[in-house]
């Protein structure tokens, strides 16, 4: 189960957070990405990431509140795993929630794609 913001990220069952495909197409090929700290904590809405791309900087925002668990230190060397892969090796960071009733108040896929078109 995956859900989304309407600022394009996704949140998996897990907690695993990143930017949707679609919104990784917009930014363009994404040069360097700004992660949080691990034991981080965030409310839903605060600013946890920054993704630049050749085009512009985005703010990635924690779609609910909780404290990070881990980080894509991959994406350091290589923020290009977020154009080749954003839902799968280009995941962001990973959160451990303190709410998970939260990701009731987030889009289904069918909503996000609705969003979109």
């Amino acid at each position: 189960m995956t859900k989304f913001t309407k600022d394009h990220e996704y949140i998996t069952a897990d907690g695993t957070v990143g930017i949707t495909p679609y919104a990784q197409e917009q930014l363009g090929d994404i040069v360097y990405v700004e992660l949080p700290k691990v034991g981080q904590k965030l409310k839903a809405g605060d600013e946890a990431a920054v993704v630049e791309s050749v085009k512009a900087a985005s703010e990635i925002y924690s779609p609910v509140s909780g404290t990070v668990t881990a980080v894509n230190v991959a994406l350091s060397g290589e923020p290009g795993l977020i154009n080749s892969s954003p839902e799968t090796d280009g995941w962001i960071f990973k959160l451990q929630l303190d709410d998970a009733s939260e990701l009731d108040g987030l889009m289904d896929a069918a909503a996000y794609a609705d969003l979109t078109k």
